[in-house]
């Protein structure tokens, strides 16, 4: 496979290092690999941290910045940032008012952020953790106990990021953070595998003419293979998926995801045929964000994730938000 690097042992560095001189108004530590919003510490802010494995941008370094996260800790591609990335990055960002973790539900991210918690704990630090876990496809997987932690991520950092903007505590920042997580639900496909640089070549094996019903941002397996589906027919089995585990009372975010290698031409034929299932199940959409901001490198698909909204989710989510990966209202 070609890929635009130069050797695979330096290619998250190389890509911090991109970053840093793209992004003048992050702080960029190459070397500790730690993603800091400039203006960090923030006086009276409660922080925000998130990070995991590289190979998912914009996931999470995307997303430093005002209205979101205060830093992020991008580790080896589809690896787990060790404890003291995570460390440093609380200890660069803590105003006094506390830090938030907010985890997605793999077992090394699980491990790693609970024992960065202990050891910032011992520091000072005030910490408060929050687990996603929204992939309603499997409930075990590969690198997972539990539902795997996927597109809800998004929601969660933009809704908790506004609030943590506005002062609010960490016991009032964290409690909006598990309830966005709570009322969110993803399920992906993938039309083909993805590649990882040490690798070289495809993750998994995906014949020709076949697609991963409820595929894992790693390539983890999904639900069942099946012959190539339209657009509409892979709507109706997401969007199926979701609803039998979760009934929405309020109206919708709506986020239609690419995995990488999937175009925005096809991404927004898809969510017109999302829009179309989701009429037709009675579903009012609030917002709906399309694009790739949840990806596994060069995998082509697309994930579907809905999270049900009241007024004041609803009014976080409309905040300014002003980061590499996501920005309005500024």
């Amino acid at each position: 496979m070609k890929m635009l690097i130069n050797v695979a042992e330096t290619v998250v560095a190389d890509a911090l290092r991109g970053m840093a001189v793209a992004h003048p108004e992050l702080a960029v530590d190459v070397e500790n690999r730690v993603v800091v919003r400039r203006d960090a510490p923030v006086a009276g802010k409660v922080a925000l941290v998130s990070g995991g494995g590289s190979g998912h941008e914009p996931l999470h370094g995307g997303f430093v910045g005002p209205g979101m996260l205060s830093a992020a800790c991008p580790g080896e591609v589809f690896t787990s940032p060790v404890p003291d990335q995570m460390v440093r990055a609380a200890a660069a960002v803590d105003s006094g008012a506390g830090v938030l973790f907010i985890v997605k539900n793999y077992t090394g991210d699980v491990l790693n952020f609970d024992m960065a918690a202990e050891l910032a704990e011992d520091e000072g630090i005030q910490i408060a953790k929050v687990l996603v876990d929204d992939d309603v496809a499997v409930t075990d997987s590969l690198y997972t106990a539990g539902r795997r932690g996927t597109g809800a991520t998004l929601f969660v950092e933009k809704i908790a990021g506004a609030a943590a903007e506005e002062g609010q505590s960490l016991e009032r920042v964290e409690a909006l953070a598990r309830q966005v997580n709570e009322n969110a639900r993803s399920f992906g496909v993938a039309l083909s595998a993805c590649t990882t640089p040490a690798k070289g070549s495809p993750t998994f094996d995906l014949p020709a003419g076949e697609l991963e019903l409820g595929v894992g941002i790693h390539g983890e397996p999904g639900r069942e293979r099946r012959a190539m589906m339209t657009s509409g027919e892979i709507a109706d089995f997401a969007i199926n998926a979701i609803l039998d585990d979760m009934t929405p009372r309020n109206p919708v975010l709506l986020l239609v995801n690419g995995m990488g290698a999937t175009p925005l031409l096809e991404l927004y034929g898809f969510n017109a045929e999302v829009h179309r299932v989701l009429a037709q199940r009675g579903v009012a959409v609030a917002r709906t964000l399309v694009g790739n901001y949840v990806t596994s490198l060069d995998m082509a698909g697309a994930s579907v994730t809905l999270c049900q909204v009241d007024e004041e989710l609803l009014r976080l989510w409309d905040a300014p938000v002003r980061t590499a990966g996501l920005r309005w209202g500024v």
